[in-house]
């Protein structure tokens, strides 16, 4: 069944969206992930035309003998897909906004720009992410940290209702009244469950933001730390601010802090006065925005590239952890972030995560240009973990190749993510980025 002459007639039989299957034009493109380090090996790839779409092709990837792995764009992809049809899910791109009810529709392929956009008229805001491309589905399924989590917590704990396509084929509309242990894993267990092709978001207001980027050259990198450790000591839930410390290349080295305050600008920059006394920053982007242009304020890629990243959760951010940091050139690492976390991160969560106690969040990227830069990165990303407090634990959504499920969640939430597993996948059909199984 899995010839790949048989497997076209079945596809294409089954399913109106596009196929493509190795050696057809395309076939690579269409299986990338968003990360090219990311090597994809898959028996076929699938953009479902719609939800029905999607359901005929689980219906008919069973009796082949295939797995599904669903991704809208596939970040946080992890090259685990061998023997699965590769479903897109782009084209589930229907965007509702409910003002009154302050709800959003969201089909799976929808990014987190395009709900901010639509929102944003309204004073409304979703819980963006750093990235305007990444999918609000994929984002949902990992539990989802954005600028706004430490005034209403994971993204997940707004996520109202599922609709999925099950391992049978059936579409359901999944709820915390009518699957409630469905809904607990999807909020933040990942894609393991069933194919999600679209979800209810409560939206938050937002009718003031201020927010943007400050930027000075690495000599300054001391008193920045020493600035931002201040500020979110006393930071109120509403501001949310990051600090970065850049590489790039051709570039000499730089210290940012990113920020956002759901409030006004008097309240954003009396809450962020450290920053003025420091010495003259290279640039300053600090203003008043609409919560649709949240994605220029780290300016992250909008194009797939390679990346290895690894990601740390900090049990304190103290004297020693800071020299740490800023010890030695972070070379050959373009950025290692610290995101501010607490204050609604810390409440009760429904969510296979639960409250995320941890103060600050370290994430290190490089790009693996070659073997050895590859292991020079790795080094350098462990060696940072070695040294700092780290508790060991780290989001779903952080992830990456090397890591499992195991790194995310606790031994007792394992054992109920695989028990949901069993019931509504028993023949193992979904294959997420990272299985709970794995």
């Amino acid at each position: 069944m899995n010839e790949p002459t048989t497997l076209r007639t079945i596809l294409r039989t089954a399913v109106r969206g596009r196929v493509w299957l190795p050696g057809d034009p395309g076939f690579d493109a269409a299986r990338r992930p968003w990360n090219l380090a990311v090597e994809q090996p898959v028996a076929a790839v699938v953009e479902a035309a719609d939800a029905d779409d999607v359901a005929a092709l689980v219906r008919y990837a069973g009796p082949a003998g295939l797995g599904v792995a669903t991704q809208p764009n596939g970040h946080g992809a992890s090259g685990r897909t061998e023997g699965t049809v590769l479903l897109r899910t782009t084209r589930l791109d229907g965007l509702d906004i409910d003002p009154a009810a302050r709800r959003a529709r969201i089909g799976a392929g929808v990014r987190s720009g395009q709900v901010q956009a639509a929102a944003a008229p309204h004073g409304l805001t979703g819980l963006p992410g750093s990235s305007p491309v990444v999918s609000v589905a994929g984002v949902a399924l990992g539990g989802g940290l954005s600028w706004f989590g430490r005034a209403y917590g994971w993204v997940a704990d707004s996520v109202t209702a599922f609709d999925v396509v099950d391992a049978d084929g059936r579409a359901r509309h999944v709820t915390a009244d009518g699957d409630p242990d469905l809904f607990w894993a999807l909020r933040g267990g990942g894609g393991d469950f069933a194919v999600v092709t679209g979800l209810e978001l409560a939206l938050r207001p937002a009718p003031r933001l201020f927010g943007g980027r400050t930027l000075w050259a690495a000599g300054h990198a001391a008193e920045v730390m020493d600035a931002y450790r201040r500020i979110t000591a006393e930071a109120p839930d509403g501001l949310t601010v990051w600090l970065d410390l850049l590489h790039f290349p051709g570039a000499e080295p730089m210290v940012a802090v990113d920020a956002t305050y759901l409030g006004d600008e008097a309240e954003a920059r009396a809450l962020l006065a450290p920053l003025t006394r420091l010495p003259a920053p290279l640039s300053d982007s600090m203003r008043e925005m609409e919560v649709s242009e949240l994605g220029g304020i780290t300016a992250e890629p909008t194009d797939p590239g390679p990346g290895l990243s690894r990601a740390e959760l900090l049990t304190v951010l103290d004297d020693t952890a800071a020299k740490t940091l800023l010890a030695d050139p972070m070379a050959p690492l373009l950025s290692v972030q610290i995101r501010h976390l607490g204050g609604a991160f810390t409440q009760p969560s429904d969510s296979p995560h639960g409250p995320l106690t941890e103060p600050y969040a370290l994430y290190m990227f490089g790009v693996p240009t070659d073997p050895a830069a590859a292991r020079a990165v790795a080094d350098r990303q462990r060696a940072f973990a070695e040294a700092l407090p780290v508790s060991g634990r780290k989001p779903l959504s952080f992830l990456n190749p090397s890591e499992t499920v195991a790194d995310a969640f606790t031994a007792e939430t394992l054992t109920r993510l695989r028990a949901v597993k069993r019931r509504y996948d028993p023949r193992g059909m979904f294959r997420s980025d990272f299985p709970v199984e794995g």
